[in-house]
């Protein structure tokens, strides 16, 4: 297939800049793909497609206030350094994204505060740097003080408060990613509780999103896109739960396209997921034989990402675009902070 396939326009009215309150009365979606049915449901009602036996995976990340804001030594220039990943926790050293770039070269100190500050030690890409932070204790726990919440650049107005609990799963455990996974962000205690008690097991893996989620695809191509490298981790426990469902011809619902990279990056010849962790850069994209996922549950996604290319391999690309069309069609609210979908 090929970039121009995924194109639509989205209008701006529909991207959602705040979430449902509370999570779970968003609107879902559910796609059925034997049928070719579409069915306008709530997602607090999503506990109703689930049966014993079967496993709901998450994705266990958490989004990190990845935003920082200093000053550059001696000029006291403002500078935007916004945190990507953790290249060498011993050394503090990390990959970054600067703004304005032209402002920041190799060998000069951003200054943060008292006690953080960082030096420059390599460019990487237009925007990228290498920087190495001058700090004693945990960066992570210096950041979360004065950092700010990375909301997604199309969620055009400023960060208030409560989002720094709104762009965060219920699930979130490990510091690592700069994007929430956001089909998580529609759970609520109460509704996995639901599903726990119909006897479904809810299991972690955990996929560190980066910005190139947020990438676009610049190939009409699609065999020669290249995605960006996520640290995943798919544990012992979190395996042996899904292959029992699988050999009990149960369902697996994974939670989050994030979800479905780590397992689909995890999976023997033979169909069957396999603890393992690492960096993964496994693109998605129809036609696609998937290995472990038998339901999805996702969002609705922006016109060319690799997000919706992901679905759309799974739930069929005609059934898909079809049932986007209907979304716009009934006022859906699309992105992050938007509605659901449930492709069974």
């Amino acid at each position: 297939m090929k970039l121009s396939d995924f194109k639509y326009v989205l209008p701006k009215n529909l991207i959602a800049k705040h979430p449902a309150n509370p999570r779970d009365k968003c609107n879902l979606m559910v796609l059925n793909r034997d049928n070719k049915t579409i069915e306008k449901r709530k997602f607090s009602d999503i506990h109703e497609y689930f049966s014993r036996g079967d496993t709901l995976v998450i994705n266990d990340t958490r989004v990190f206030p990845a935003r920082l804001f200093g000053k550059k030594e001696k000029t006291h220039a403002k500078i935007e350094v916004f945190l990507l990943r953790e290249l060498n926790p011993t050394d503090k050293i990390w990959d970054v994204i600067v703004d304005p770039a032209r402002k920041v070269r190799i060998g000069n100190k951003i200054y943060f505060n008292d006690e953080l500050t960082c030096e420059i030690i390599d460019n990487t890409t237009s925007r990228g740097r290498t920087v190495r932070f001058n700090y004693e204790g945990d960066i992570f726990e210096v950041v979360e003080k004065i950092g700010t919440v990375p909301l997604p650049p199309y969620i055009k107005r400023d960060v208030v408060p409560k989002d720094k609990k709104n762009y965060q799963t219920i699930f979130a455990n490990y510091n690592g990613s700069v994007a929430a996974p956001t089909a998580g962000l529609h759970f609520t205690p109460s509704l996995v509780k639901k599903i726990q008690k119909k006897g479904v097991k809810v299991v972690p893996v955990t996929l560190h999103i980066g910005l190139g989620t947020f990438r676009p695809v610049e190939v009409e191509d699609l065999t020669k896109h290249k995605m960006d490298s996520e640290f995943y981790d798919v544990n012992n426990s979190t395996s042996e739960t899904i292959n029992k469902s699988i050999t009990n011809k149960n369902k697996v619902f994974v939670c989050g396209t994030s979800t479905v990279r780590a397992l689909e990056s995890s999976v023997t010849a033979g169909g069957f997921s396999t603890p393992s962790r690492g960096w993964t850069d496994k693109f998605i994209f129809p036609l696609y034989d998937f290995k472990i996922a038998d339901r999805l549950i996702t969002n609705f996604h922006a016109p060319e990402s690799t997000l919706l290319m992901l679905v759309a391999a799974f739930g069929d690309y005609d059934f898909v675009m079809k049932a986007y069309k209907k979304a716009m069609k009934e006022n859906y609210r699309f992105l992050s902070y938007g509605d659901a979908m449930l492709v069974i």
